[in-house]
């Protein structure tokens, strides 16, 4: 009879997750990872055969799932795009702990992205990003290129966001970013004047 595992799946991923993140792929060693989630060496082999790559294989894909879910969904949902703006901006605060957690798109990219083990997996992320930004800018009644433009520079704040609050050690950047997103995505409303 095969033992229980002594953690589950979810929590497991979630623990090697703050690995990558903290430190980035490269710097991720298996003891590290060991360490992090109380597992030995062999007990993460046995679950990972493929080592540290399966491992933030696993990490990006719940990660891209838990997106798909509570950021993607909101973005490409029905509805008033305002609404819809809160729960994207309620989510991201949540998966990035208010701006405290690095990116995984941006710790598991590679120096020479186009040929990394993560590239298409980023890419694809990125694309649905910019797509949904996008969506909920033109629902909200701007243009086909204004929104594009403007889907672009959601995620770009989002992202400067959090690499700012980690390079200077403070959550403003990012709650500034998640802030500005309605300003970036929702055409102006005219002046009651």
């Amino acid at each position: 009879m095969a033992r229980p595992q002594s953690i589950d799946d979810e929590d497991l991923l979630s623990r090697l997750g703050r690995v990558f993140r903290d430190v980035g792929y490269e710097g991720a060693s298996v003891a590290a990872l060991s360490e992090a989630t109380g597992l030995q060496k062999a007990s993460l082999y046995h679950r990972y055969p493929g080592g540290k790559q399966e491992m933030a294989e696993h990490v990006l894909s719940a990660a891209m799932d838990w997106f798909g879910e509570h950021v993607i969904a909101h973005l490409n949902a029905d509805g008033p795009a305002e609404r819809r703006l809160v729960e994207v901006t309620k989510s991201l605060s949540t998966f990035y702990d208010g701006g405290r957690q690095a990116c995984l798109l941006n710790v598991l990219a590679s120096p020479p992205v186009e040929s990394g083990p993560f590239s298409p997996a980023i890419k694809i992320a990125i694309e649905q990003l910019v797509d949904g930004f996008s969506k909920l800018a033109r629902d909200a009644g701007l243009g086909a290129r204004a929104a594009r433009e403007r889907g672009t520079r959601a995620l770009m704040l989002v992202q400067g966001g959090l690499v700012l609050s980690r390079g200077l050690g403070s959550v403003e950047p990012f709650r500034q970013a998640l802030k500005a997103l309605p300003e970036t995505l929702l055409p102006e409303k005219p002046s009651k004047e």
